[in-house]
């Protein structure tokens, strides 16, 4: 027994007392959420009571403080906020809400802004309806501004009227900004700037019509006697005859108004004809107008014809009749015999319109680049060639012959594999093995050359393990190799439909897959490989994808050819795609020394958009463009729509070898900075050694492609890992790109077909020269040579005015509105002080302007010659 009311009474020993449904219920109701409570209906209600009566309180307060100020000013003054806490009898004050509305009507009146204080009863009286109605009755923003302009404009103008009062109208603060307004303007130009204020105010608000001012001062045309003519017809509203309300025939169906057409009812026929109203229009027609004198019948069958329209509503019906047609009409009163005919409504509206013209505001379309050659016409596909069909075909004895190697050669080293699986890609069969349990992944991949030859193939490569799947891959070469036709890459619907910045079609995957990616995301693209791998095949392919896909507004190539032969196809579209350093007669750079000059422009062309960035508000250029398009940004003030700018260098290490650091300093400021400004370098290399792609440059293009390298030392400097050197040739690459290392074989685009495609856009209406680079002068070239006013640069005058209008001696001013880069600028800005426009040279400030107007510049022009 003393067992069982232990186990009996230790559950209740360990029961909580909290556990008590009751204690619970306590708790949640003392609890209380201040988010709950801020959210409660009820907390808005009180809110907006108490909202509501602080504006009749202060309503009551400032009314009784017109009468009773005088009486209650001194003791304000004298007690100030003690006067809140004095006996009642000690101090006593004449308005109606105590000594508490006294003080506050002082300081609202005396110490604010007057008369215009009755503006917060309103402001409190808006946010106590919407508060407690639960719904925006009033647009609490919209009144708010109103308020403060009200505070300010009323307060100020009830100053100016009552300097001569006692009685505080304006206000601490009107009185404040009035005497500022008389000391800076004078007392016509104070008055004169509220007037303009008031009524601009008005018509903001209001926008009134100016038209009878328009009417009073046009001119009335004099009498003259014209030769007869035929009266211009009038407009009367005409009904067909109805038959009379108490008649017991069945009304008949209106074909008018089913057919959309509202009708008047006429009157009875026994009726008379009223008489007609004339009423004169602008426009020289007459309308006539019955009166409204009907019967008790007719005011029945308007009644039915008033809820018939209702429900089907129809434009009225106006028949046209000349004069003497009414007056026949007047004698006759069967209509029947009267000509007419049915007016559109369209018309009368759009007379309605004529007289009575609504304003909008001008919505101004998009800009569109590609306006500017509207007639372009993207190059088609029948201009390349198809060197493959869409399937590939792999003799399935070698499959097989391939398969039954692999699984012998492992079987001699003791390795047992549970699956294999063939993929057949263009070039190369993909091999994936699922290892035995047990099976180390390494001792498969050290067998990599043992495989290669009992296969009797070159560019065995093994993937051990294929990320994102639990097998080795094995690559082999196909004995019978299919050609990857651009033609096909570029007809895919991966192509056509994406919505890429600048796609590009590099190959086809081992699985057939179309590898098309975006070169605005990679950002920037580093290719190298052996001579004879396919890399300016690469390029052609790169440079034709674009082609088939931008616009000439949209997209510049810089295109640096050493070997002067391999991209010289593309001086066709030379006005059309191609961009170019000012005075240069080639646009594909060959010389050295010019390249350094690109490089450098292109460096100030960077950071000239970067200031068009800064300006706008942007982080990039698509940003930019589509403000640009929406037309949020002001063309004058130095904005253009950016094109992307796509530099290309066919061979990258004969420019290291000759100029050195003067090229790479530039392609790394670009390579780290161009991408959010529309630049992107793809640069070919065919000695991808340490000293050629340094570390600097590595770092900047995380997008790589490696044809067939001759060491695995090279597949590192270029990918940071082998593979490279197993590669077959003849376009086979590996790309790494999004931290992924993929093989594809690069897609064929022959040399013919590029000068077709080329010539196609050339023969096209072009753009009047090439897209011009900001000029770059070597610093070099300028050294000992003195500032002369005789050899004036051509944009002198340009820049003195532009100098002089915006009063900024400035540097990056010139660069920015006439575009130019920071050598010429500044030699033009150490012009314009030599000839005394502008002040020394100031470190960091701009320098100071020492010429104010334009006229005193024309004269410092003119003097010079």
């Amino acid at each position: 027994m003393s067992k069982n009311k232990l186990k009996t009474e230790k559950p209740e020993s360990k029961k909580p007392r909290g556990n008590d449904p009751n204690v619970l219920k306590q708790d949640k109701e003392v609890e209380v959420k201040v988010k709950e409570l801020v959210k409660d209906e009820r907390t808005h209600k009180v809110f907006g009571v108490i909202c509501l009566l602080l504006s009749l309180y202060c309503f009551i307060a400032f009314t009784s403080y017109l009468f009773t100020w005088e009486e209650d000013q001194d003791k304000v003054f004298r007690y100030s906020a003690s006067l809140l806490l004095m006996d009642m009898d000690s101090v006593k004050v004449e308005n109606l809400l105590g000594r508490l509305g006294a003080f506050v009507s002082h300081w609202f009146f005396y110490k604010g802004f007057g008369i215009a204080s009755y503006l917060f009863c309103y402001l409190f009286f808006i946010l106590g309806v919407n508060a407690v109605v639960g719904r925006r009755v009033f647009r609490i923003w919209r009144n708010i501004k109103y308020i403060l302009f009200g505070l300010l404009f009323i307060s100020t103008t009830a100053a100016f009227v009552s300097m001569l009062s006692d009685f505080p109208w304006g206000g601490a603060m009107g009185d404040a900004v009035n005497n500022w307004l008389i000391g800076f303007l004078g007392r016509a130009g104070a008055a004169l700037l509220l007037l303009v204020a008031g009524l601009s105010w008005l018509i903001w608000k209001y926008n009134y019509d100016f038209k009878w001012l328009e009417q009073q001062f046009k001119a009335k045309p004099k009498p003259a006697v014209a030769p007869a003519a035929v009266p211009e017809p009038a407009i009367i509203a005409v009904t067909p005859q109805q038959p009379a309300a108490n008649t017991k025939e069945p009304r008949k169906k209106n074909g008018l108004r089913e057919s959309g057409v509202s009708v008047i009812p006429p009157p009875a026929d026994n009726a008379e004809l009223p008489e007609m109203q004339l009423i004169e229009r602008s426009d020289a027609s007459i309308t006539l107008i019955p009166p409204a004198n009907l019967s008790a019948g007719e005011e029945e069958v308007e009644e039915e014809v008033e809820e018939e329209q209702d429900e089907e509503a129809g434009p009225l019906l106006y028949i046209e009749e000349t004069v003497e047609q009414t007056a026949s009409r007047r004698k006759k009163p069967n209509t029947e015999d009267v000509a007419w005919e049915i007016k559109p409504p369209v018309e009368e509206a759009e007379d309605e319109a004529e007289e009575e013209p609504v304003r909008q505001p001008v919505q101004m379309d998009p800009y569109e680049p590609t306006l500017d050659l509207r007639d372009y016409k993207y190059p088609s596909l029948e201009l390349l060639d198809n060197h493959s069909t869409e399937k590939i075909v792999q003799d399935a004895s070698e499959l097989d012959r391939n398969k039954n190697q692999i699984i012998d050669t492992l079987k001699n080293y003791d390795i047992s594999i549970q699956k294999i699986s063939a993929t057949v890609g263009p070039t190369v069969t993909l091999y994936e093995i699922v290892p035995a349990a047990g099976v180390r992944i390494s001792r498969i991949k050290n067998l990599e050359d043992d495989i290669a030859l009992s296969l009797s193939a070159l560019g065995i490569r093994i993937i051990a393990p294929i990320p994102g799947k639990g097998t080795i891959g094995i690559e082999v070469p196909n004995v019978k190799k299919s050609i990857v036709s651009l033609r096909n890459l570029l007809a895919s619907e991966k192509f056509q439909q994406s919505n890429m910045e600048l796609p590009i079609a590099i190959g086809k995957k081992i699985d057939n897959e179309n590898f098309i990616a975006d070169l605005a995301k990679m950002p920037h693209l580093l290719m190298a490989g052996a001579t004879g791998q396919g890399k300016s095949v690469g390029i052609n392919t790169l440079l034709v994808s674009l082609l088939y896909k931008k616009h000439p507004s949209q997209l510049k190539f810089v295109l640096v050819d050493p070997k002067k032969v391999e991209l010289s196809l593309y001086k066709l579209i030379e006005k059309h795609f191609l961009a170019k350093l000012p005075g240069e007669e080639e646009a594909i750079i060959t010389d050295t020394k010019k390249v350094i000059h690109t490089l450098n422009a292109l460096c100030i062309e960077m950071d000239l958009r970067y200031d068009l960035l800064k300006e706008a508000g942007t982080r990039n250029i698509k940003e930019y463009n589509h403000k640009f398009v929406q037309r949020r940004l002001n063309p004058q003030r130095g904005h253009r729509y950016l094109p992307f700018v796509v530099l290309v260098i066919d061979e990258f290490a004969d420019l290291i070898m000759t100029a050195g650091k003067e090229v790479e300093m530039p392609i790394a400021r670009l390579a780290q900075l161009a991408r959010a400004v529309g630049i992107h370098l793809i640069i070919a290399t065919q000695r991808p050694s340490v000293n050629i792609i340094t570390g600097t440059i590595k770092a900047n293009f995380p997008a790589r492609i490696a044809f067939k390298v001759s060491s695995k030392i090279d597949s590192r400097t270029i990918l940071d890992i082998g593979g490279a050197e197993q590669l077959i040739g003849q376009g086979d690459m590996l790309v790494s790109f999004n931290g992924e290392l993929v093989r594809l074989q690069c897609a064929f685009v022959d040399t013919p077909e590029v000068e077709k495609v080329a010539e196609y856009i050339g023969e096209q209406r072009a753009y009047p020269e090439a897209y011009l680079l900001p000029e770059y002068v070597d610093e070099k070239d300028m050294e000992g040579k003195e500032i002369s006013l005789q050899d004036r640069d051509p944009l002198f005058e340009e820049a003195a005015r532009v100098i002089v209008q915006n009063q900024q001696g400035s540097t990056s001013l010139l660069q920015r509105r006439m575009k130019l880069g920071y050598n010429r600028a500044g030699r033009l800005m150490d012009q314009l002080e030599a000839a005394g426009i502008v002040g020394p040279n100031m470190g960091s400030k701009a320098r100071e302007v020492n010429v104010k107007t334009e006229a005193d510049l024309e004269e410092i022009l003119n003097d010079l010659g």
